[in-house]
């Protein structure tokens, strides 16, 4: 987060108590509204982009272009939903065309770059590490609509009505998408190798 950010969010949640109050900030050009939303929803749309895209820098792409939509779009917004069910939907579509496109990717941040590992078992490390990218290999692999649903559920940890709104779909139909999610995952996951003691 930028420095002052905090301020920035207390104060802006003064000014703007809901969804619709901070929407008309933003088109009535109030200062601060619309850094204000960014700063609310920049995290967590980060977050999904990066479980689509895996890797930095397309997923900073995607999480602007989540906000340069909906800026175009504040106009239509309606409170029929919560402005974040609105900007996840944005997000989703954006990922799921960006997946299917297949467009080459920039090489993905090493998070074990980044982690002193001193304190961890280096044969446990290596097991988890090679286990977390064969699931978002597996992830990958599955159709756009399970694959969104996996995302939202597994790691966003929203209801099944929440992403059936996201995703534009009937509650049935998300959990029909999850539960084949799961099962394609079971199909598309190595088995571990059982050790056998000597």
């Amino acid at each position: 987060m930028l420095s002052g950010s905090t301020d920035l969010v207390v104060d802006g949640a003064k000014q703007f108590a809901s969804d619709e109050a901070l929407v008309r900030g933003c088109l009535a050009g109030s200062p601060g509204a619309f850094d204000l939303l960014v700063q609310l929803h920049q995290r967590t749309l980060y977050r999904l982009c990066y479980r689509f895209v895996d890797n930095h820098e397309d997923a900073c792409d995607l999480t602007q272009e989540v906000f340069l939509r909906a800026h175009r779009g504040l106009a239509r917004f309606r409170s029929q939903s919560s402005l974040s069910t609105r900007l996840y939907r944005i997000c989703v579509n954006l990922c799921l065309n960006r997946v299917s496109v297949k467009r080459p990717a920039t090489e993905p941040l090493r998070p074990e770059r980044q982690t002193d590992h001193r304190a961890v078992d280096p044969v446990d490390r290596l097991d988890r590490s090679q286990r977390a990218r064969q699931l978002r290999g597996a992830i990958a692999r599955l159709p756009p609509r399970q694959r969104a649903v996996v995302v939202l559920r597994v790691y966003h940890e929203m209801p099944h009505h929440e992403i059936a709104a996201i995703v534009g779909s009937s509650v049935g139909a998300v959990k029909a998408n999850y539960f084949h999610a799961m099962g394609n995952l079971r199909r598309l996951m190595p088995q571990p190798e059982v050790k056998v003691a000597r």
